[in-house]
């Protein structure tokens, strides 16, 4: 049964993916952050990025219309936001402003981000990162690899995942992660198998995630290589372990994002042969 007009707010993972799955199913690779987050609170629980408790929403123009826009808010992430008309993103704005919600930003596309933000924050926002979704193009072009292998991490890398989790996050600029939100992040992706390292000579050089498959759709990310062995090819390796890890695991789709201001990995992610999709943006409130 269908809700009346407006947003519908609710903290149950199960209940989003119900009502949007009509949604989302229509452009997955559009929707892949919404898609691969809901997925992994189904899986793992509430806590499965640590932070607080996850809220999700869903809009309809009318009532018993169908659901035409969606977000996904896992702290200590920032809202991310799908696709919907201005109109939505500008009544989400107020809809959370009267839960008290307490917001350091919000990620999405670029048609939904920055109505939500100019109604949120009025001057009072910046964009922090412009992204770049791309998806990989048929057949995925293989490199020429550097020395060394990739691996699963498993337990036993877990100080090592944390750190390069947070290496990642300083290096992107993204909103600072509290150690046991980080621990809990490596914990699952590794417990999923989908935590990749590449490794020389037994050092771990470079690391890659990917995404469980949803809606045909697996998402690679984060790729971080620590400031000693970049410019040796370990990134694009690992991210190539990866991606044809999702396509084994029958992603009809892989996708990832890149920061449109970082020339050096939007090169690499080409030479791989992923090709743009779309535009998103982070933005910061201040």
């Amino acid at each position: 049964m269908t809700g009346g007009p407006g947003w519908e707010l609710s903290c149950d993972a199960e209940a989003f993916c119900r009502e949007t799955a009509a949604y989302l199913r229509a452009d997955p690779a559009r929707c892949t952050v919404l898609l691969t987050t809901a997925q992994t609170l189904r899986r793992h629980g509430p806590r499965a990025y640590g932070g607080a408790t996850p809220r999700c929403g869903w809009w309809r123009a009318a009532a018993d219309g169908p659901v035409e826009g969606a977000f996904v808010h896992a702290p200590p992430f920032p809202p991310a936001l799908g696709s919907m008309p201005r109109r939505a993103a500008r009544e989400l704005a107020a809809v959370l402003r009267l839960t008290g919600t307490d917001l350091p930003g919000v990620q999405g596309t670029d048609g939904s981000v920055l109505p939500f933000a100019r109604a949120w924050a009025g001057g009072g926002w910046t964009v922090t990162r412009r992204l770049r979704l791309l998806g990989l193009a048929e057949p995925p072009v293989p490199l020429p690899a550097p020395p060394g292998s990739d691996r699963p991490a498993t337990p036993a890398d877990m100080p090592l995942a944390v750190a390069w989790l947070r290496g990642f996050t300083t290096d992107t600029g993204l909103v600072p992660s509290t150690d046991a939100d980080l621990t809990a992040q490596a914990r699952r992706r590794i417990a999923d198998g989908a935590l990749h390292l590449w490794e020389d000579g037994g050092r771990p050089t470079a690391m890659a995630a990917r995404s469980a498959v949803v809606a045909g759709q697996a998402r690679i990310g984060p790729v971080y290589t620590p400031p000693q062995y970049r410019g040796r090819g370990y990134g694009g390796a690992v991210t190539g372990a990866a991606t044809r890890a999702a396509r084994a695991a029958s992603a009809r789709q892989v996708l990832l994002f890149a920061d449109t201001a970082n020339p050096t990995s939007n090169d690499l992610y080409a030479r791989l042969g992923y090709r743009l999709l779309d535009q998103h943006s982070d933005v910061a409130f201040t």
